[in-house]
């Protein structure tokens, strides 16, 4: 998810259908899921729906095949994508929303998008498996295929897996919230720097894409054939985001002090510093993301 650590065994008139499994290849590593919790996603997606790129969905409105969307929410957490976006498009819709983690799932279709920008209804079901290794079955029938704060906790092979199914399932792909490895905090401090290195380190550990995701995923929806626009989305936090903020500082220098156990004194020492600025009103924070927009040929298009 890029600004937050999952914790092991806590991770991340519409009806929705009872959670299954299909068309997925799972792990023994996927079923041991790590969670995100549920109160951490409620507590970034204001701040998700203020920060994601509006100007993408006019080329995604201009590409849309005929007849009722067919969307697939990768890695849909407690659903935030789904109350964003279908709201944003017109005409009927059904949404499918991918988890490994059905404690996830449960929040997300207790949940669901209620219905779309013309009133029209927006009918929801739950998939469990791991999205990081779909298979083209799983997305059979998709026109778009949306995640949010995914692609930077997938490594490349994974990332390859997802642009091919898009690819053949002849959707397009709107990946929203990704790490871009630049932050900005104001007033400046003499270890922002070296926080940030380490904390990029630890999104890059175990073969994680962490800052490089949007570039690897460019290049592989590219190898289909596809369109990739990429936009920025950062967070822009002031003091009436100060919970989020305080999160934010929390699970950012914890992940840095992770990876660099030398850091842990003086970044201790930071992190209260900012604590206090961000409890006192006098702390700004930019965290710069990028999504990203693949359109691709339907299936059974010319090459």
């Amino acid at each position: 998810m890029g600004v937050d650590r999952p914790v092991p065994g806590d991770r991340t008139g519409t009806a929705a259908r009872p959670v299954r499994e299909a068309g997925m290849r799972r792990t023994e590593a996927a079923a041991e899921a790590v969670r995100y919790p549920p109160e951490w996603l409620r507590l970034r997606e204001p701040a998700d729906a203020a920060a994601r790129a509006r100007e993408l969905l006019e080329p995604l409105r201009a590409a849309r095949p005929a007849g009722p969307p067919a969307i697939h929410d990768v890695g849909c957490g407690t659903g935030s994508m789904g109350r964003w976006l279908a709201p944003l498009l017109d005409g009927p819709q059904h949404w499918t929303l991918h988890d490994r983690d059905p404690y996830l799932l449960h929040f997300a279709s207790a949940d669901p998008p209620r219905a779309a920008a013309d009133g029209s209804p927006v009918t929801v079901e739950t998939r469990r498996g791991d999205i990081g290794r779909l298979t083209p079955d799983a997305l059979r029938g998709a026109s778009l295929v949306t995640a949010s704060a995914l692609l930077d906790v997938l490594t490349a092979d994974e990332v390859a897996t997802l642009a091919a199914a898009c690819a053949g399932a002849g959707c397009a792909a709107l990946l929203t919230l990704s790490v871009a490895g630049r932050v900005e905090l104001a007033p400046a401090h003499p270890l922002d720097a070296e926080i940030a290195a380490a904390f990029d380190a630890h999104q890059r550990r175990s073969g994680l894409l962490g800052p490089d995701a949007v570039a690897v995923a460019t290049d592989a929806f590219a190898a289909h054939g596809a369109t990739v626009h990429v936009r920025p989305s950062p967070w822009r936090l002031g003091p009436d985001e100060a919970a989020l903020t305080e999160r934010w500082l929390r699970g950012w220098a914890g992940a840095a002090m992770e990876q660099r156990p030398t850091l842990r004194g003086p970044a201790a020492r930071y992190l209260a510093e900012r604590l206090a600025a961000c409890r006192a009103g006098e702390l700004a924070v930019t965290v710069h993301h990028d999504d990203l927009l693949a359109l691709g040929r339907p299936a059974g298009g010319d090459t």
